[in-house]
């Protein structure tokens, strides 16, 4: 005999659910995988494997085993967009079992510690990489000279990021280092110099982020937040002290900027559910991101800005709640 289920009104009923938007997710980041792997080759596919392939048992495992639950949550595509984001914040010399370590922190330390999908506090594919930035530094920040999958002379060495900030440390001034270094912003947006293989190219970015706008997935006031405060903070600094400080154009394009504004900082989850607590929320990373990039001992900022920001989303969700249904 079948249940009969009461509930109040209003019955509302949309053919979205959560495996549809998970896997429009992993379709969006098919670009920037693709471009990760033509300009880093059979390692960076090896991160990729390695890192997806944890998430999934990992989540079985627990899921199944730890947590007693029946119905298993891998058909929703969540293990997987963890997997692939944390393979893209993390170098492709990457050794398999550090690849492990951080999946096993995000699956099991950033995700199901708090009861799985729906209910973890903070974003488990950065939970994974900033664990694996405190505890093996050497090789977060290791760049090797790669050797691409069809031939393509891909660029190697410090960041953009990191090429600055030690140029600034021992005296030097940006635009000499932009100019030594031959840094451009063509260069940056198609394919940059150094970093994690998710940093290779804005441009795939941006294509999986329209991507996800067209198709409703997520909204664009939190990457918009984002992104216009990075600008406003750092105009002002480098209209201040242009020698010091990197123009807007370079911090946009440049490290976590954009795989984290498009699709870890618009993670439902872990993201305020109304417009006005989004705005807030994109702000707070905005400025903490350029804060720890001028004044940090990281040349780079946007993971642990955003793990800060998730802790206040409850509050957030608080203080601009959505108006109930039926009220002024």
């Amino acid at each position: 005999m079948s249940r009969l289920l009461v509930s109040p009104s209003p019955h509302i009923h949309a053919k979205e659910s959560t495996a549809s938007l998970m896997r429009d997710v992993v379709i969006a980041l098919i670009p920037a995988v693709l471009v990760s792997v033509v300009f880093y080759g059979w390692k960076e596919l090896l991160v990729l494997a390695v890192s997806v392939l944890s998430c999934l048992v990992l989540e079985y495992v627990i899921t199944r085993y730890m947590m007693k639950k029946e119905n298993n949550t891998l058909c929703d595509f969540s293990a997987a967009v963890t997997g692939i984001l944390l393979a893209l914040n993390l170098p492709y010399t990457t050794p398999w079992w550090v690849v492990f370590i951080g999946a096993a922190v995000a699956i099991g330390v950033g995700k199901m510690t708090f009861g799985g999908l729906g209910q973890n506090v903070f974003n488990p594919a950065l939970v994974g990489r900033v664990f694996l930035l405190v505890s093996y530094p050497t090789y977060m920040t290791h760049w090797e000279a790669p050797q691409s999958l069809f031939g393509v002379d891909a660029v190697s060495g410090p960041t953009p990021l990191g090429i600055i900030k030690e140029g600034l440390l021992q005296g030097n001034t940006v635009p000499q280092l932009m100019a030594d270094n031959g840094l451009n912003y063509g260069q940056m947006l198609f394919a940059s110099v150094g970093g994690s293989a998710g940093e290779i190219s804005a441009i795939a970015l941006l294509i999986g982020f329209v991507y996800l706008l067209v198709k409703k997935v997520i909204r664009p006031h939190i990457t918009l937040s984002i992104w216009a405060t990075v600008a406003v903070v750092s105009l002002i600094f480098w209209l201040c002290a242009p020698d010091r400080f990197t123009d807007p154009l370079f911090n946009l394009l440049t490290g976590g900027m954009i795989l984290g504004s498009c699709f870890m900082a618009t993670d439902y989850v872990t993201s305020p559910m109304s417009v006005k607590g989004g705005i807030i929320f994109g702000i707070g990373i905005g400025f903490i991101t350029m804060m720890i990039r001028y004044f940090g001992s990281y040349p780079e900022g946007m993971s642990f800005a955003i793990l800060i920001m998730n802790a206040t989303v409850p509050l957030l969700n608080m203080w601009f709640h959505q108006k109930k249904y039926g009220r002024a």
